[in-house]
């Protein structure tokens, strides 16, 4: 009996194989029509969020902690995107499946890095909102930019932590027996999965991952707005209410656009097909970083207003060179 496989030896090697089958798009149809679907989000992606960085960035007016914090939700998106999307045009494209060990733990980290981020970001705005509209008179004093950068240097800490956790850990199992992912990328359950030692950290990895990136953060979200509706309703003026409400309304669609796939992909579990599973998670992944920014420049008024200040200084440039 081979030490790999026996409860009864503890393992003295560890074996990694050169490479894992990524099997997840196998056997969808019309996988064409999804890369080339792909190629266009990520197109949009990467114009997007390059453009709200630019415009974060030109602009001194948006040198605030609240757009601090959306140039962060940016390059979360722009990152994330890139870490998915190039992966699984490749292997649509190409049918290139295979993907090298070194390769699929750096590519589970950067995922799984930049996918906390995001969520941990849409907290932050969360808290932004709720200081601005439950404390206005001492928001400058709670929301500063020095506590925006303090706050965004621990998420992304704790992000990274969680990250090199388990790709760390995943370093440390034996792969003696099958090496093809269930998944559309190197996903840690899936991986994991096919360890043939002990296992056992990664799986309190697998349960506690997403209750700390993703479900305490909803819960925290959910928190703020409650306390954003019952400061709502002690505003006497309607007017008033309504305009405080319009300063949410960018947020809580990035909300609904982040988390309402993953809560009915959890929400259908095993009854939803593979296919059809590997399909909205995969969606739930690439299309939030391509709609962020045009959700922000659509539905911000100071984010639009520092669009029409560069169309009118390019304006106003394009005149003096004709003179």
């Amino acid at each position: 009996m081979s030490p790999l496989n026996s409860n009864g030896f503890i393992n003295t090697t560890i074996v990694h194989p050169d490479f894992f089958f990524i099997s997840g798009l196998i056997g969808i149809p019309h996988t064409n029509y999804y890369y080339i679907f792909l190629g266009f989000v990520y197109a949009v992606t990467v114009l997007g969020n390059t453009f709200v960085m630019f415009i974060i960035y030109t602009d001194h007016c948006l040198h605030s902690p609240k757009y601090t914090v959306i140039l962060n939700l940016a390059v979360s998106d722009l990152c994330v995107s890139t870490a998915v999307i190039p992966l699984l045009i490749d292997t649509l494209l190409f049918k290139s499946h295979l993907i090298s060990f070194r390769a699929c733990l750096t590519d589970m980290f950067f995922v799984y890095l930049f996918y906390a981020m995001q969520s941990l970001t849409l907290t932050l705005l969360s808290y932004d909102r709720c200081a601005a509209i439950c404390f206005p008179l001492r928001y400058n004093e709670i929301v500063t930019n020095k506590s925006m950068l303090l706050i965004l240097t621990v998420i992304w800490m704790l992000a990274g932590s969680a990250a090199v956790v388990a790709a760390t850990l995943l370093s440390r199992l034996s792969f003696c027996k099958s090496t093809v992912i269930d998944s559309y990328f190197c996903d840690h359950e899936p991986t994991y999965r096919l360890a043939c030692n002990d296992n056992s950290p990664s799986v309190v990895i697998r349960w506690t991952y997403p209750v700390l990136s993703l479900w305490f953060p909803l819960v925290f979200i959910t928190g703020t707005y409650v306390c954003i509706a019952r400061a709502l309703l002690k505003i006497a003026a309607v007017s008033e209410r309504l305009k405080a409400m319009k300063t949410c309304t960018s947020h809580l669609i990035l909300v609904s656009v982040f988390y309402l796939p993953l809560c009915f992909s959890f929400a259908l579990g095993p009854s939803i097909h593979q296919n059809a599973r590997i399909i909205n998670v995969s969606l739930a992944t690439v299309l939030p970083p391509a709609l962020n920014p045009i959700i922000y420049t659509l539905k911000t008024e100071e984010f639009t207003e520092s669009i029409r200040k560069l169309y009118r200084r390019k304006k106003m440039r394009t005149i003096v060179r004709k003179k």
